[in-house]
C-alpha cells in the first residue's frame, strides 16, 4: 500500500460517491437535517483555493416567497434557453431542469466581493476564483452523496437579476442555484443521458500528451 494511502474500504467510498454523484432535479420533501447541512457547508469551506482567497459565499433561502422568486427567473430563463435551441426547443421543454420548489433545501453559491485585491495566482488568470468556487460546489456534492442526499446545479438565471433579488453586492456573482434535499432514488446515468439528450464521451477522447491534439 502506497504510504499515506486510506484504507480499501475508504478509498472505495470515495471512488464510489464520485462515480454515482448526480445532477439531481427530482427531490422528495423531507427536511435536511441541520447536523448533516453544516457538515456539506463545512465540507465546501475546506476546498482549495487560489492564493487562499476563500471566494465562495452561500445564501441559505428559508423563506418561500424568496424561493418562489428564484424559481421564477429561472423560469424565465428557460423558456429563452429553449428559444435560443431552435429545433431542439420541444425537446428542451420536456426536460425537468431544477427542483427548486421540492428539494428540502435552496442555496445559492456566489463569488465574493472585492475580489481585485485577491492577485496571488489571479494576476494572469482571475477566473480562478470561479474554479475555486466550484471546487467548493463539487465538495457538497460528492459529501452530500455520500450522506444519501441529492444535489442539483441550476445556472438558468440572469445573474444580475439574482443578485438584485439577493442583495448580493455590485461586485460580487452569483454563480449556482444548489438544490439540495431527498430523493427517492439516483439515476442510473446522469439524467441527460437518460433521457436521450447527449451521450458522454470517452476519457480517451479528452486526453493528449505534450501538445494539443486533434485526432
Amino acid at each position: 500500500m502506497i504510504k499515506h494511502a486510506f484504507s480499501d474500504n475508504e478509498i472505495q467510498g470515495v471512488y464510489r460517491a464520485i462515480a454515482e454523484r448526480r445532477d439531481m432535479r427530482h427531490f422528495t420533501p423531507d427536511p435536511v437535517d441541520q447536523a448533516i447541512l453544516s457538515k456539506l457547508l463545512s465540507a465546501a469551506h475546506q476546498a482549495p483555493s487560489v492564493g487562499l482567497m476563500q471566494p465562495w459565499r452561500f445564501i441559505r433561502i428559508t423563506q418561500s416567497d424568496i424561493r418562489k422568486a428564484i424559481h421564477d427567473l429561472v423560469n424565465e430563463e428557460r423558456l429563452m434557453t429553449a428559444k435560443a435551441l431552435g429545433e431542439r426547443e420541444d425537446e428542451f421543454m420536456r426536460l425537468k431542469v431544477e427542483g427548486i420548489m421540492q428539494c428540502g433545501e435552496l442555496l445559492v453559491a456566489t463569488l465574493c466581493d472585492q475580489r481585485e485585491q485577491y492577485i496571488f495566482g489571479r494576476r494572469t488568470m482571475p477566473e480562478m476564483d470561479l474554479a475555486s468556487v466550484s471546487c467548493a460546489i463539487q465538495n457538497i456534492w460528492l459529501a452530500a452523496r455520500a450522506e444519501g442526499l441529492g444535489m442539483g446545479w441550476v445556472s438558468l438565471f440572469d445573474p444580475d437579476r439574482l443578485k438584485k433579488l439577493l442583495s448580493i453586492p455590485q461586485d460580487a456573482k452569483p454563480i449556482a442555484i444548489l438544490c439540495l434535499g431527498h430523493v427517492e432514488k439516483f439515476y442510473s446515468q446522469p439524467m441527460l443521458i437518460e433521457q436521450g439528450w447527449g451521450e458522454e464521451k470517452p476519457l480517451s477522447s479528452m486526453i493528449m500528451e505534450n501538445a494539443w491534439q486533434t485526432s
